[in-house]
């Protein structure tokens, strides 16, 4: 029944197609260049109007490899640089950025750069470092005005006409909800501090330096700040709850590169450690142990610890480094790599690969279709006021030298327990030197 009527159907258009034909055979002559002229018009008019269109994309792949890039970031993991060295030259760009085997971590990066005087831009860092800098606090290092087009999509995460902002961290407490951690018990605590107390094994850092390492002592400290204090603005029972942190905590060599690790493994109960890649850390938790942690965005033997405090966030951010030599056409090229690196799209790519959050809302948005994670839901006391009328951020940009020289001159994280030096005598230190660099 259906191939007849497919057959029908067929030579009921043939026979349509013949009667048309008959018809346009039998039209009037007069009416033929009436329907010409529209034809020709069109034929004039399109060329004109495809003209443009032809042209934009020559505007947008303007090459700039001509002129290398140098770049300085803390956020310059080997993975991380091959990728934006790949991505920039696809998109027309020549870029130099040092792996963390040449340097580590944002006060490195930053002291590189200052040193080296030959960087173009910078981005990473955290607001600490940013306000130093557009500050003027760096002897060689100044950033030039700069506006790019998605200046607007990144809320409050700007210095206006200077930085913007590129990628949202904050740092996490985790444990272990099965045999291997709590056995099921929530942890909740009131702060950070409060693990030490806990009864559970937790992972420490094994050196002072390092981006995750400072905002892991923040976060230890904030119930502590004390502006009447010598000892750096934090009470001595900070620093006394700090190095029990560090004295009771477990750190086990080079095979702990971070806390993520030996929780997978179960050798802690509980760690720290960064929003960027955790998820992607979990995905790939099975290649090296035997009883990972399972469940990514819906966690089935791990969860994060609920502190009423919240946590310590910081932004990354992009900005461009003023240069005495370098030409007009050299700082299009640095303008023109900074727009690209920052978009919303390239944000998106960046922060898919390498499980960062964006600051551009539109590249957030099409990471997260769904709503935004539950890392990024938590209460940032980073902003904060705390006594002296400053956010908690600013409170730790004003005294973040003082304790890097706290940490350094008691002998903060060990590698070696075996090494560990003595308590000191809290009630009898000399924090006017303590604070001071050490010689």
């Amino acid at each position: 029944m259906k191939k007849l009527l497919a057959l029908l159907l067929a030579l009921a258009m043939i026979f349509a197609l013949a009667a048309c034909g008959e018809a346009k055979t039998e039209a009037p002559k007069t009416e033929e260049p009436a329907a010409e002229a529209p034809a020709e018009e069109a034929k004039e008019e399109t060329p004109a109007a495809e003209e443009p269109a032809a042209e934009a994309p020559a505007e947008e792949a303007k090459d700039y490899s001509g002129y290398t890039i140098r770049i300085y970031s803390n956020s310059n993991s080997t993975e991380r640089v091959d990728w934006l060295i790949a991505a920039a030259a696809d998109a027309g760009f020549t870029i130099s950025l040092d792996t963390n085997e040449v340097y580590s971590g944002d006060a490195a990066a930053i002291q590189a750069a200052n040193e080296n005087k030959d960087g173009d831009l910078i981005f990473g860092l955290n607001e600490t470092r940013w306000g130093q800098l557009v500050g003027g606090q760096y002897e060689n290092l100044s950033v030039m005005d700069w506006t790019p087009s998605w200046a607007d999509e990144v809320g409050a995460f700007k210095y206006d006409g200077k930085a913007y902002g590129i990628v949202i961290q904050n740092v996490l407490m985790l444990y272990r909800t099965d045999e291997f951690g709590t056995n099921g018990e929530e942890l909740h605590f009131d702060h950070w501090a409060d693990v030490v107390n806990s009864g559970y094994t937790w992972y420490r850092q094994n050196k002072v330096g390092g981006t995750t390492n400072a905002n892991i002592n923040s976060a230890m400290l904030y119930p502590f700040v004390d502006p009447a204090s010598p000892a750096g603005g934090i009470s001595v029972d900070g620093w006394k709850t700090l190095w029990k942190f560090c004295a009771d905590g477990k750190f086990g060599g080079d095979e702990w590169k971070y806390g993520i690790e030996p929780l997978n493994r179960g050798d802690v109960q509980v760690t720290e450690f960064y929003s960027s890649s955790l998820y992607g850390s979990i995905d790939t938790a099975a290649d090296s142990s035997e009883h990972p942690l399972k469940g990514t965005l819906n966690p089935e033997n791990w969860a994060l610890a609920d502190i009423k405090d919240g946590t310590y966030y910081i932004a990354e951010y992009l900005g461009i480094l003023d240069r005495a030599d370098r030409t007009e056409e050299e700082t299009e090229a640095v303008k023109a790599f900074a727009e690209w690196f920052g978009s919303a799209a390239v944000q998106a790519q960046w922060g898919e690969e390498f499980d960062s959050f964006p600051c551009n809302t539109v590249a957030a948005a099409e990471l997260y279709p769904d709503g935004i994670p539950a890392i990024y839901q938590i209460p940032n006391f980073a902003l904060n006021e705390v006594e002296g009328g400053m956010t908690y951020a600013e409170y730790v940009a004003a005294h973040s030298a003082e304790w890097t020289n706290i940490l350094t001159n008691l002998g903060f994280y060990w590698k070696d327990a075996a090494d560990a030096p003595a308590e000191p005598d809290w009630d009898n230190l000399d924090w006017a030197t303590l604070t001071q660099k050490a010689e």
